[in-house]
């Protein structure tokens, strides 16, 4: 069974390289230019962090008011 952890564990690399794998897609054929898709990379990495710090802060929150 798939547990919290694990599922976030496998997010993060996943956020990481998705705002490459969109840049390399749109950039491939030619249907922008490079420096409008240069964004896109830096997307991936910042939703990754965020995913690290609502985790780091929000996991603990939940067990107190859970109380389990």
């Amino acid at each position: 069974m798939l547990e919290r952890p694990d599922a976030v564990l496998t997010l993060i690399p996943l956020l990481a390289t998705s705002g490459l794998a969109v840049r390399t897609l749109l950039a491939a054929p030619s249907i922008s230019p490079g420096l409008l898709t240069a964004p896109l990379a830096i997307a991936g990495y910042l939703a990754a962090l965020g995913l690290v710090f609502l985790e780091l802060l929000a996991w603990p929150v939940a067990e107190r008011v859970g109380g389990s």
